[in-house]
């Protein structure tokens, strides 16, 4: 082929990528990064940019969702007009955010463990009477996943509708998975983005990490809990992990509801009609929102709620996360609230399941421990907790964690609670957890070896895709 061919493909090649960078990326940095990888590596930079820089996650997302609904995204529909100023000029920023009021009248009770968030939901299910809406990302064919599928079995066989949407990739952590276990008892089961080879449809992302339990329409139970042996010591064992799951009632329970058919019309294209369920019933006094979450949202609504909390902190903010890998904004978002005197706690796992993972938030914990925020490591077992509460009355509970798999490429739920009693009996929990941490000390991350010290910057480098 003639030289100047050669060159009008890399000239061509090369243009084409600056102009869909130009379009297409918000961050000024990685803009310029990838401009000059394109400019100046011939047919390399232009390759890696097609391949590595393409936010393909998001479109996918968005297109899939927009085929089905024919509108546009759930968590991407913002309210037409912004909500009016309260006292003093100031608006509700996750109305502005999200496009939802505050609903009241809820009551939201933390169930610690397997312990006592299992019997309960067991228990749920046993009385239910008209419908057992049920998703989950990890259901384990073990002693506990089999309850749960016996239990809904049961529950189809006296005339109960029941659903279950089990995540397409979650089912592969149990040898068997949960998608045969459930149809052994006969129970109506939808897999959500299932790898498949013909026709091609492999998605490591645009996982659903929701978990869900909607019973009746009247109780919810969500978090970040899986539905396995490890979350418990019932079976014999001692726990492998330890979390924190919630029991609701009053209106929130109707947005759940919401958010688990629209799911399930995504995986099955069919609707889950809740015709005939009764409105939730008034139950306590906790204001409470709703925030869906995922690749498809316009705005990266649960991330821009956690910044827009965090810096509106007066006195403090406590952290529980098993996985922590902030980006730069909410490295700032919490960096400002320790500056303007706000007490930041952060509380990781003291051995990660996920080794890489340590190495990474080793490596962003140095910058966060020089201005005064305090990181402790909490002994085994690992625990699973997603947790963060703010000043005195507002707690953000869910399934998702602070990094970009969750807050940029799963579809996650976090839900707003406005409660003084709730954000007392969270912190009553940081302050045993506590009790037997270890504080991280900048002399800690200091000591590493350069080795120690490299691999754990290689692993930051690759955090937006762990």
């Amino acid at each position: 082929m003639p030289t100047y061919i050669w060159v009008l493909i890399q000239l061509g090649s090369a243009a084409a990528s600056v102009y869909h960078i130009l379009l297409y990326k918000r961050d000024p940095r990685s803009a310029l990064g990838w401009i000059m990888a394109c400019v100046f590596i011939p047919y390399a930079g232009p390759f890696a940019y097609f391949l590595f820089g393409i936010n393909r996650v998001r479109s996918r997302a968005r297109g899939m969702k927009r085929r089905l609904f024919n509108v546009a995204p759930e968590s991407g529909q913002r309210a037409q007009t912004p909500p009016k100023p309260g006292p003093g000029g100031l608006t509700d920023p996750g109305q502005r955010i999200t496009g939802k009021t505050k609903s009241c009248g809820n009551l939201v009770t933390p169930l610690f463990n397997g312990e006592a968030a299992y019997p309960a939901m067991l228990d749920s299910i046993a009385k239910a009477r008209q419908r057992v809406f049920l998703s989950t990302f990890i259901l384990k064919a073990d002693n506990t996943g089999t309850a749960f599928a016996r239990a809904l079995g049961a529950a189809a066989d006296r005339g109960v509708e029941v659903m279950v949407l089990v995540d397409g990739i979650g089912e592969w952590y149990s040898l068997r998975k949960a998608s045969s276990l459930l149809r052994q008892y006969k129970v109506r089961v939808a897999r959500f983005l299932p790898p498949r080879l013909f026709p091609p449809s492999i998605y490591i992302n645009l996982r659903n990490h929701r978990k869900l339990l909607i019973v009746d329409n009247q109780v919810a139970y969500t978090g970040g809990m899986n539905i396995s042996d490890d979350q418990t010591s019932l079976a014999g064992q001692a726990r492998r992990v330890s979390d924190v799951h919630f029991h609701l009632l009053g209106p929130v329970v109707s947005e759940l509801s919401e958010v688990f058919c629209r799911d399930w019309h995504f995986a099955t294209h069919t609707p889950a009609v809740e015709s005939g369920t009764p409105t939730p019933e008034t139950r306590g006094d906790m204001k409470c929102r709703v925030v869906p979450d995922g690749p498809d949202d316009e705005l990266d609504s649960l991330a821009l709620t956690i910044q827009t909390a965090i810096s509106a902190a007066t006195e403090s903010i406590d952290i529980m996360t098993p996985y922590f890998l902030p980006g730069r904004e909410l490295m700032t978002a919490l960096l400002s609230a320790s500056l303007r005197g706000v007490k930041v706690q952060i509380i990781l796992p003291g051995k990660n399941n996920l080794f890489y993972v340590h190495w990474a938030n080793r490596n962003l914990l140095g910058e966060l421990l020089t201005w005064d925020i305090a990181a402790f490591y909490q002994p085994a077992p690992f625990c699973h907790s997603k947790l963060l509460c703010i000043d005195g009355n507002y707690s953000l509970i869910g399934s998702a964690n602070l990094d970009p798999r969750s807050l940029r490429l799963n579809f996650e739920l976090g839900i707003e609670v406005f409660s003084e009693s709730l954000n007392h009996t969270l912190r009553t929990h940081f302050a045993q957890v506590l009790a037997v941490s270890t504080r991280i000390r900048p002399d800690d991350l200091a000591r590493r070896s350069v080795r120690a010290r490299l691999r754990d910057s290689a692993a930051a480098l690759l955090s937006p895709y762990l």
